[in-house]
């Protein structure tokens, strides 16, 4: 609908899991390095966590697309199954035949596994929500990574979850499982310098020619509300576009996002600062008060510095024509990672989704 009236080919702000908008932060990266080591050395059992609208789908999905042949990959999404319907899905994944016992089937899977492995080609396990597993289960999952040679692991696992998947590898009867985890990481929230790029990186894709259709003090906004979470960001974002189409602004001003987020019943995301909770622990904030203050109450250095100041996490090997290539950013392990924008022009999902394979993580000097 706003689409001809801010000059877009696409959507920027769906909420579908599209790898095409996948924005790499440092974190994100991060999380990338880790499957990558994870599949290429035979790690076993990796777990990936990450708050509820952080993009834990979209990276799956833009990894698994990045997988070359040699890797075969089986993805469950929607893990709250029965024993049966699990392998049976699983078998499904592995293009593997039917079978009519479990025994039969496993003793496929393990024919299957050990040709590839013999073969030099990878087989992997993706299951997404994987803080729903039942333990029946994760009893299996457990039993799965089982399958190995005297020195490597036949199946990669990859667990993908909210944070609770944490609490629940942490019960005592599933501490069997817990000690075969291998690795793990996490998916952080945005910056607020990195929700400013995660804007701007969306519109670039979805053909803008001007990047800065969000005010500064908009984008503020947009952060406090959002605490940083993508799916928010996109939620608040897609509706401003539809207001300002709306209204005739060319600009998504502040007074355009605070109308939204009264019309989406939001609250700020302080608690979700540590720093504002020791400050003010007992702090009752009126969101109407709020809403209705001034732009130039809202106003600071911060939503300044947003138009000016480039994320701290976020760097490109291929730079814009006004900028010179910079050293990628700190992962926070000793490890430093460069990140690569696609195109200025929103290319495909083609050239997004093998992104996997050009991460690029070396041990700084």
């Amino acid at each position: 609908m706003y689409q001809e009236f801010y000059g877009l080919r696409d959507i920027p702000f769906s909420l579908a899991s599209d790898p095409k908008y996948l924005f790499r932060t440092s974190s994100l990266l991060e999380v990338f390095a880790n499957l990558q080591y994870g599949i290429e050395n035979g790690k076993g059992l990796v777990v990936v966590t990450g708050e509820v609208g952080t993009g834990k789908t979209t990276m799956l999905r833009s990894m698994l697309q990045s997988l070359d042949e040699t890797v075969l990959a089986a993805y469950i999404f929607n893990p709250i199954l029965s024993t049966e319907e699990f392998f049976d899905l699983a078998a499904g994944e592995f293009r593997l035949q039917p079978q009519s016992s479990k025994a039969a089937m496993l003793r496929q899977l393990g024919h299957a596994l050990m040709s590839r492995h013999a073969q030099g080609m990878r087989t992997v396990l993706v299951i997404d929500e994987a803080h729903l597993l039942p333990a029946h289960l994760l009893e299996e999952i457990r039993l799965l990574s089982n399958f190995e040679t005297n020195r490597d692991k036949l199946l990669q696992i990859i667990l993908c979850g909210q944070p609770e998947l944490h609490e629940l590898l942490s019960r005592p009867e599933l501490r069997h499982l817990k000690q075969r985890v291998s690795l793990k990481c996490s998916i952080k929230p945005l910056t607020d310098h990195e929700t400013a790029e995660y804007i701007r990186w969306r519109l670039c894709v979805a053909g803008a020619k001007d990047e800065n259709l969000f005010e500064p003090e908009a984008i503020e906004m947009i952060h406090r509300f959002s605490g940083g979470i993508p799916r928010i960001i996109n939620n608040i974002s897609d509706n401003s576009l539809l207001t300002g189409f709306g209204e005739g602004s060319r600009r998504i001003t502040r007074s355009i996002v605070r109308d939204v987020i009264g019309e989406l019943d939001l609250m700020p995301m302080e608690a979700a600062s540590t720093s504002f909770a020791a400050a003010a622990p007992s702090r009752v904030f009126d969101r109407e008060r709020f809403l209705a203050r001034p732009t130039w109450q809202q106003s600071d250095d911060r939503s300044q510095g947003l138009k000016q100041q480039p994320s701290d996490n976020v760097r490109y090997i291929r730079p814009r024509p006004s900028e010179s290539p910079a050293p990628g950013p700190d992962s926070g392990n000793g490890r430093r990672v460069i990140s690569e924008r696609d195109s200025q022009n929103g290319r495909d999902g083609n050239e997004s989704a093998k992104f996997f394979l050009r991460v690029r993580v070396s041990k700084k000097a």
